[in-house]
């Protein structure tokens, strides 16, 4: 018999939903090399973060109502806060960052965000348990092995190996770390789909702006179709399909449980980045990589009798 929630809703379905997140949020990094080769990354990355914040914003007027985007100054606070952490730095840097950085490789690195918040919350008064430091200390260990081991060679990024190609992938990471503390300690709209469609179209702004200061001149008669299906994927189905069943799957399932995500993405974006891009990782890389992983299912698991609503549960790539 199929399990249900006290909603009545059947767990499968809530599993089917996390199913799909690890798939479309870990085949993200894959798709954004493809779109980079071809389109300026703050350009690219701008104008999808405007798409799919428009469009999720739509969706939201048509079932909600306009109600639904009804906040006060301090929510409004938490949403422009979260599209700058977020969107503009955190999926910014990562763009950036990826001209450099074999998508496999980047996966990795932010994987480290589950941690970083951590390291939030203790710098913040809280008391995480010894395993979830323990699991932090192993995963600083896991990422100073990534760090000394550099961009993978020959087909690391787009356009080459530059040495800060990981080091920026890191910081990205701590913007993902604090966008999502920030927003479950701040006030925020009850809405949590009105949420993503601010953050978004805030993000999308910032990142456009950045676009316009550095120059960017694309010449889109010339960019190749499958960039532009690599786009659309990002901009349409990862904004919308995989959030949608993101949220669905955090209001059936543990969050410790939905967090999973943060260590699983990685292994599929590696996956993807041998099987479709022909990226090659070094034996230190591999090793770190596995013990950035590690690290995570330790934290995640030891907050696991916490049920610590949105703290582990970080936002969508």
């Amino acid at each position: 018999m199929v399990g249900v929630n006290a909603a009545g809703r059947p767990y499968s379905l809530a599993w089917a939903a996390l199913g799909v997140v690890y798939v479309l949020w870990g085949s993200t990094y894959l798709a954004n090399r493809f779109v980079i080769a071809e389109l300026p990354p703050l350009f690219a990355s701008g104008v999808r973060f405007l798409v799919g914040g428009s469009l999720l914003g739509l969706l939201v007027l048509v079932f909600s109502g306009p109600r639904a985007f009804r906040m006060t100054w301090p929510q409004f606070g938490t949403t422009a806060l979260a599209g700058l952490l977020l969107p503009a730095w955190g999926n910014g840097l990562v763009t950036i960052a990826q001209q450099n950085v074999a998508s496999g490789l980047a996966a990795l690195l932010i994987a480290s965000v589950p941690m970083w918040i951590v390291v939030l919350r203790a710098l913040t008064g809280d008391r995480p348990r010894r395993a979830t430091v323990g699991g932090v200390g192993l995963g600083v260990a896991g990422l100073a092995l990534l760090l000394l081991a550099g961009p993978s060679a020959g087909s690391g990024g787009v356009f080459g190996n530059a040495w800060w190609g990981p080091w920026l992938v890191l910081i990205a990471a701590v913007g993902w770390a604090s966008g999502t503390f920030a927003t479950t300690r701040m006030p925020a709209p009850a809405s949590p789909f009105a949420l993503a469609a601010g953050q978004m179209l805030i993000g999308g702004a910032i990142l456009l702006a950045g676009s316009v200061l550095v120059g960017d001149r694309p010449d889109l008669a010339a960019v190749d179709p499958r960039a532009w299906w690599a786009w659309a994927y990002m901009a349409v189905v990862v904004s919308l399909v995989a959030f949608s069943a993101y949220a669905y799957a955090l209001a059936l399932l543990p969050v410790s449980t939905v967090a999973t995500y943060a260590y699983v993405n990685p292994v599929i974006a590696v996956l993807l980045g041998v099987l479709v891009a022909g990226e090659r990782f070094s034996a230190l890389q591999l090793a770190g990589g596995a013990v950035v992983l590690l690290a995570v299912v330790v934290v995640v698991a030891s907050e696991r009798p916490r049920k610590r609503q949105g703290e582990l549960a970080t936002s969508p790539p």
